[in-house]
């Protein structure tokens, strides 16, 4: 045991290096602060009636009628007790707080892949820094994105399993791809994953064409066959996971429309072309690789009162602190948190290493990095991303398609590592190396010079909708002259913000420089020229980050649940209606795009960003221009939250129209189209009237059908995914349910025996009941998610074998390696 630990210890100190790191820069978590993150709060608003459930019976419901008047928790919250992962994900969050947890993860798998590189440990953690402290690594964790950063953090350990089995380790690899491929699809971001599969593919082809060229077709077809099995063991193990999830994308956003788009006859699948769009990385943008402010920060970024729209402002007799207020940015994208920075000595490395690094490696990073950045371009350079938008399987499933940086973040600093490697020992090898270093001093050094010296020559520092900002500003002041001037004087500040990061990242090109023209004239040793360098790159990207994630993004955890669903007079007014499944409109939001709502009530908005189609299509015929009264009916709206004339205080429409939770109809009209029934409910009585789509016509009886005469209806048991009535009947009756048809696991019983479910009103349940005094039973059994359930359980038991078998194979190995030696 001592003998492991001393061969180890230089692994346990950077582990310890790295706790160091996270603690220093999170000193406010480890003092039991919490982060401010929006998209987090928001998601926990909508998973409260979940853990409420949770609390109270002790197992997580699989429905959730908090948002949208209904859904699957597969994309909210849910337990998976049977996924070894889940276990591992809570022990660790449960050692470390958020967000060191994710920083530490993101450190430890980087460095993993840098140890299976061959990497010597201290420059392999210098690797870990240059990619975990990347910029929108940490944005995203200040954003709330959550399941995001864990799958960030989870792609460089995958990578290292799969280059342990091309070369040869074929065991270890399998074991360390299921495990870490096993958490990444754990933590549920399946973008991530899709855009890190489509750099493993470039490094597969070219294996493929090595394996060709070199007559080792045989060993490269043994290491996919152990990736294959290592990746079918990770899925297994997700399968209550993947298995519903997949079922219900077919019937959300990302699946396929129920009606064609507007202006358009053709039915799509996927999301639009627009919407997968919308976040494109501007050509000229990358430049904030290099220069973080090049294109004015983000949304945090703001004018001070020395800045010279604020000089504007004051000459004018306007506060200067309102120069906070004006937009910094000056992209394309509609808006951005931050720029994407690598770190200016990094990009110096990555550039070198394009010329001095040598082997297949090389070329996969180079290739795959050069594919993601094309794809990040979208509407900008769509040659490349329309040919994956129309034709690559699931591309167009995805949105914000600047998110392909995310591989960038990794494979940008692997190629620079390898390159400070290669100087370390090769150095004398490489051909003509002072000029390869010159060169790239003066190309990437150069560039940064010219933006400090002359950054109008290059740069515009106008967005294309800069007139008309101007006109914006002018009928907002009365004033044209001045709006020009305060735009003249923002272009200014944008140049002002170019020209000092350029600066700032001229002065760490120059350190990073220095230090590699030490150690090409062997003027300074391997090991402090490693030292410095990664605290070069760590001051670099640290003062970058804490323009993002400082400590003032933490608050005290009780003052932030106050500040964020505090309890309004509304909210207590309407809680006091104790009927367990009515449902809220609060308008006083963006009732489709925040969850706050869904914190306290049933809420017929709410805030995900794959929701049922059929749902979204209702919000864009019924709700986008005018509010559809009687859908908000049918799906027992009672209580509409609005603010008054002066936009103060809150007040409540108590809806007496609402429907209620059940009820019978005196008429039903077959549909011949999905078009033909939303159109129906455009206007009608949803009491009286139900639209039935054709493909129903065999599940109804229409001779048995009646009136329903003194019929009554009533909801006597509540949970979201098991809901219980009682209702009398003198014959066979239609019942209309305001809830949210979804066909995938929800079955019906009366008085214990099952039958259909039908869909009325475009997305409501409904059924034919028979006449007579009986119990109804709604209950969410999706056998996708039960099944998954037993092939996960059997799935991680034999992926804790897989690593016990590997581990008994290392250990067994080194002893007969220590052993006594025959002859």
């Amino acid at each position: 045991m001592k003998t492991w630990f001393n061969n180890n210890s230089t692994h346990f100190a950077v582990i310890g290096i790295f706790i160091a790191i996270c603690f220093l820069y999170f000193t406010p978590a480890w003092q039991g602060k919490v982060l401010y993150q929006q998209d987090v709060l928001l998601a926990q608003a909508g998973q409260k009636e979940i853990l409420d459930i949770k609390a109270r019976d002790g197992d997580m419901p699989l429905w959730t009628n908090s948002m949208f008047s209904g859904m699957p928790t597969y994309q909210v919250l849910m337990e998976l007790p049977c996924n070894v992962g889940t276990y591992i994900m809570r022990g660790f969050k449960a050692i470390f707080p958020h967000p060191i947890d994710v920083v530490l993860l993101y450190l430890l798998g980087a460095y993993l892949l840098f140890s299976v590189l061959k990497i010597r440990p201290w420059l392999a953690a210098v690797g870990a820094i240059t990619f975990a402290f990347s910029s929108y690594n940490f944005i995203y964790i200040e954003a709330g994105h959550a399941t995001k950063t864990y799958a960030i953090a989870f792609m460089a350990p995958i990578l290292a399993g799969i280059l342990l089995a091309f070369r040869g380790k074929y065991l270890w690899g399998a074991v360390i791809l299921a495990f870490f491929m096993m958490l990444e699809i754990r933590v549920n971001h399946v973008q991530v994953t899709y855009y890190l599969m489509l750099a493993v593919l470039v490094l597969c082809g070219i294996e493929l064409y090595h394996a060709i060229r070199e007559k080792r077709l045989l060993p490269f077809g043994k290491a996919i066959g152990y990736q294959l099995i290592a990746v079918l063991i990770a899925v297994a193990v997700n399968a209550s996971l993947l298995w519903p999830t997949y079922e219900y994308s077919k019937e959300s956003i990302r699946g396929q429309a129920n009606l064609p788009a507007e202006g358009s006859e053709k039915v799509t699948s996927g999301v639009s072309r627009d919407y997968a769009y919308h976040w494109s990385q501007g050509v000229g943008e990358c430049l904030t690789f290099l220069i973080p402010n090049a294109y004015g920060g983000g949304m945090s970024t703001q004018l001070d009162e020395n800045s010279d729209v604020a000089k504007v402002l004051s000459s004018r007799g306007y506060a200067p602190e309102a120069a906070a207020n004006f937009p910094t940015y000056w992209g394309e994208k509609p808006s951005t948190s931050g720029p994407w920075y690598f770190g200016a000595g990094v990009v110096f490395l990555f550039i070198l290493g394009l010329l001095i690094v040598r082997g297949r490696l090389k070329w996969w990073l180079a290739g795959a990095t050069a594919l993601i950045v094309l794809l990040s371009f979208g509407r900008h350079f769509p040659l490349v991303s329309d040919l994956f938008f129309n034709y690559f399987p699931l591309y167009n499933k995805m949105r914000a398609v600047e998110s392909t940086l995310m591989i960038a973040t990794l494979l940008i600093p692997v190629l620079a590592i390898l390159a400070v490697n290669e100087l370390i020992t090769n150095g004398a090898k490489i051909n003509k190396l002072d000029k390869k270093v010159l060169y790239v001093l003066y190309g990437v050094g150069g560039l940064a010079l010219l933006i400090v010296l002359v950054p109008d020559v290059f740069l515009s520092f106008k967005s294309s909708n800069h007139q008309l900002m101007i006109q914006q500003y002018a009928q907002q002041l009365r004033d044209n002259t001045l709006a020009n001037e305060l735009m003249s004087a923002l272009v200014k500040d944008r140049a002002a913000l170019a020209r000092a990061d350029a600066l700032r990242s001229l002065l760490f090109i120059g350190l990073t420089f220095a230090l590699v023209w030490l150690i090409a004239k062997n003027k300074l040793k391997a090991q402090p020229a490693i030292i410095l360098l990664g605290l070069v790159t760590l001051i670099d990207l640290w003062g970058v980050d804490k323009r993002y994630l400082n400590n003032d993004r933490f608050v005290d955890k009780l003052q932030l649940n106050r500040q964020f669903v505090q309890e309004r007079e509304v909210d207590k007014l309407i809680l006091m209606d104790k009927d367990p499944n009515y449902r809220v409109l609060d308008l006083t939001t963006n009732p489709f795009a925040d969850s706050r709502t869904s914190y306290f009530h049933k809420s017929i908005g709410g805030y995900h960003a794959a929701k049922l189609m059929r749902y979204q299509e209702v919000i864009e015929r019924q709700f986008s221009t005018a509010i559809n009264e009687d859908v908000l009916d049918m799906l027992n709206t009672r209580y509409v939250i609005t603010r008054d004339n002066n936009q103060n205080n809150e007040r409540i429409q108590r809806r007496a129209s609402a429907a209620g939770n059940a009820w019978f109809v005196e008429q039903v009209t077959l549909v011949k189209s999905n078009e033909e029934e939303m159109e129906s409910i455009n206007a009608f009585d949803p009491r009286k009237e139900a639209f039935v789509h054709e493909e129903f016509k065999p599940l109804l009886n229409e001779k048995r059908l009646g009136r329903p005469t003194n019929a009554t209806i009533e909801l006597i048991s509540y949970r979201p995914d098991r809901l219980v009535y009682e209702y009398s009947t003198p014959h066979d009756a239609l019942a209309v349910f305001s809830e949210i048809w979804y066909d995938k696991g929800w079955k019906a019983y009366v008085d214990g025996e099952e039958q259909p479910i039908l869909r009325a009103n475009y997305l409501l349940r409904a059924m034919q009941l028979p006449g007579g005094n009986h119990k109804v039973e709604f209950k969410f059994e999706p056998a996708s998610y039960h099944t998954g359930e037993k092939i996960a359980l059997i799935a991680s038991i034999i992926l804790v074998l897989g690593i016990a078998v590997a581990v008994w194979v290392e250990i067994k190995g080194k002893s007969g390696e220590s052993g006594p030696k025959k002859g």
